[in-house]
């Protein structure tokens, strides 16, 4: 298909999907490989502030424009005690963390990642430990964080040095207790009666705090639909959200079906919609259980990490911040990554949380060396622009054009493509990808009742080079760059987009 047909499609202000909780920008924190040490957080780094915090990383956290970040895990947190973490860090204890095996030394803990959250202006995704622990230890953590005083746990925080409560609202109950490989892992009914429990008891604490259930930990779980129907059968009155889990990557030489993995999200997410549904029908509840989709990314989970093999030997030394999943990105990535972000905002009405795991270093739009430099990953760029024009209403895209066929999902449309109006402004951005690896594709877009007069940019994220990439010593390799003649006339917005591109079109009045 050397000169294949437009795609096209309609926007009017009247047909819009929802309004974009900016929480749908978050990212992951875990303690895993070097995501805290030598990521975040490295005392005698050049730019570590008088916390030990990268302030290079910092700034980079910033321009990303995350909104909120989940912590400590992820598979860390089921074996984890959070009281490891707190009070004079020389007197903290090293401890085996079975499921990176690994040695955490515990230097940084909830008062670090609480001062890293205040600093990038993040709000903090507090995760539980429901694996090995229980209701018990959720309720001392949840005193400890946001009691104001009075109590042996929140005069314990303040003799830490926080006088003032963390105010955590946002909590996970566990990580992806569906899966074997996690410590702790229960069934379906274990888990939502223990996810009831710790909900109901954290609300007689603090009625207002927002609490998210374990979903599936993928769609190709044995488990998967069963798992929600069943946990929410337990605490559907008792949780705001349920998790979604996924990540993608090319396999077998198969790139079209990999540029399409977004198929596979949209899908995800509209039968964990259906499933809470049914459970809020069956249940006659007025309530409505939404999404948070707390982990996704691309992640090459090759077989040379023995820490993602339950059957593996037990490690040998145990080492402290190895490096471990640092996925190299290439534009082929970023430009599927970015389809993936177009996923998440056409689905804004019940995707309400989503973090990108994880910040810096392990599967991260950022990496670090010890000692030495930050920089932009290709799948950086995506994410930033996307959370920073990304605000407002979600307008309803049904594009019309091309498909091509893919060996994963069959017919596949070559355009993937969302809009978001600011409403105090009137912009308009759109956001599209062109999966087609070797021809552009023309795209034409009607646009109705929004006023739009001029086109302010078109960003396009694209290479001769499908696989280049960002890296330690090119740090500067990939970056957006002006797509070339994009025209606004009265209604009617031509483009043409690039090979394997990421687009990002933003419309004025």
């Amino acid at each position: 298909m050397n000169n294949p047909v437009a795609a096209h499609f309609t926007l009017d202000p009247a047909f819009a999907v929802s309004k974009v909780d900016p929480r749908l920008f978050g990212s992951f924190v875990e303690h895993l490989g070097r995501c805290v040490y030598t990521g975040i957080y490295e005392p005698g780094h050049p730019t570590a502030d008088d916390a030990g915090l990268r302030t290079d990383v910092l700034d980079l956290v910033r321009e990303l424009g995350v909104s909120v970040v989940r912590y400590p895990g992820g598979n860390f947190v089921s074996g984890y005690q959070w009281e490891d973490g707190v009070g004079p860090k020389d007197a903290r204890p090293r401890r085996l963390d079975l499921a990176w095996r690994s040695t955490e030394s515990n230097a940084f803990g909830l008062g670090e990642f609480m001062d890293f959250a205040r600093k990038v202006d993040a709000e903090p995704m507090m995760a539980l430990n429901l694996g090995t622990r229980g209701v018990a230890e959720a309720l001392a953590l949840q005193e400890y964080a946001n009691h104001p005083g009075g109590t042996e746990r929140s005069e314990l925080r303040a003799a830490h040095g926080d006088a003032e409560p963390y105010g955590i609202r946002l909590w996970c109950l566990g990580n992806e207790l569906d899966g074997p490989w996690q410590t702790g892992h229960k069934t379906a009914a274990e888990y939502g009666r223990l996810a009831a429990e710790t909900a109901r008891a954290m609300r007689q604490i603090d009625p207002g705090v927002e609490l998210v259930a374990c979903g599936s930990s993928n769609q190709g779980m044995a488990t998967f639909a069963s798992w929600e129907a069943t946990v929410l059968t337990h605490a559907y009155e008792l949780v705001d959200h349920i998790s979604l889990h996924a990540y993608y990557q090319e396999t077998d030489g198969d790139r079209d079906s990999f540029l399409a993995s977004a198929v596979d999200t949209e899908s995800f997410i509209e039968n964990v919609v259906a499933t809470c549904d049914h459970v809020g029908a069956r249940l006659k509840s007025d309530r409505r259980v939404n999404l948070s989709f707390d982990e996704w990314n691309v992640w090459y989970q090759s077989g040379d990490c023995p820490q993602l093999d339950p059957d593996a030997p037990p490690a040998e030394d145990w080492a402290e911040a190895p490096r471990l999943l640092e996925d190299n990105y290439s534009v082929t990535d970023a430009v599927v990554f970015g389809s993936l972000l177009i996923a998440l905002l056409r689905h804004a009405d019940r995707v309400k949380i989503a973090c990108l795991a994880q910040l810096v270093n392990v599967i991260a739009p950022i990496a670090t060396e010890p000692g030495g430099a930050a920089w932009r990953q290709t799948t950086f760029f995506p994410f930033a622009q996307a959370s920073r024009y990304g605000r407002g209403t979600v307008l309803d895209v049904r594009p019309e054009g091309p498909t091509h066929a893919t060996r994963r999902f069959g017919e596949v449309p070559l355009l993937h493509a969302t809009a978001v109006r600011d409403e105090e402004t009137g912009e308009v951005t759109v956001f599209a990808v062109n999966r087609h690896q070797t021809a552009p594709l023309p795209l034409e877009v009607t646009l109705r009742g929004l006023d739009l007069t001029r086109v302010v940019e078109h960003s396009v994220l694209a290479d001769a080079d499908p696989d280049a990439r960002n890296t330690r010593a090119e740090q500067t390799r990939v970056a957006p760059h002006e797509g070339e003649g994009t025209t606004l006339a009265g209604e009617r917005l031509a483009a043409t987009l690039e090979p394997l591109s990421w687009n990002v079109i933003r419309l004025a009045p």
